[in-house]
């Protein structure tokens, strides 16, 4: 169980996904097999929102990532040499790990700044 500042979660493996459940939101992400949780620093999730039922999707990196990817594209000539990040659904966080990036989507939420970030998957 984690707190994200909503009633506590429920959250495990559905391989292939790790899905964590709120009161207001499941949230399922997609990462490396066998990678720390608690590192995670760029992944795939998808949002369903408990009141409409309504689907999301992002891909969250840490600024750490962004710099390491940017880096290794600077000596791969990927991305204009690392000169620039692009990502049509990416959500940067400044902090590595599921359980980080669950608060920052709960915040999302109460700021009411959820449906600008994340993408719509299904229809309105």
């Amino acid at each position: 169980m984690t707190n994200t500042g909503d009633k506590a979660t429920e959250q495990g493996w559905d391989e292939p996904w790790y899905r964590v459940r709120t009161d207001r939101f499941e949230a399922s992400f997609l990462p490396s097999p066998g990678e720390d949780l608690g590192a995670v620093c760029n992944v795939d999730v998808e949002v369903r929102l408990a009141a409409d039922g309504s689907r999301w999707s992002a891909t969250v990196f840490t600024l750490a990532e962004v710099e390491r990817l940017m880096k290794r594209w600077s000596q791969t000539d990927e991305e204009l040499g690392g000169r620039y990040f692009w990502c049509s659904d990416g959500l940067i966080v400044r902090d590595p790990g599921i359980d980080n990036m669950i608060q920052v989507l709960a915040v999302l939420l109460d700021a009411g700044d959820f449906t600008q970030v994340l993408q719509r998957l299904d229809d309105k």
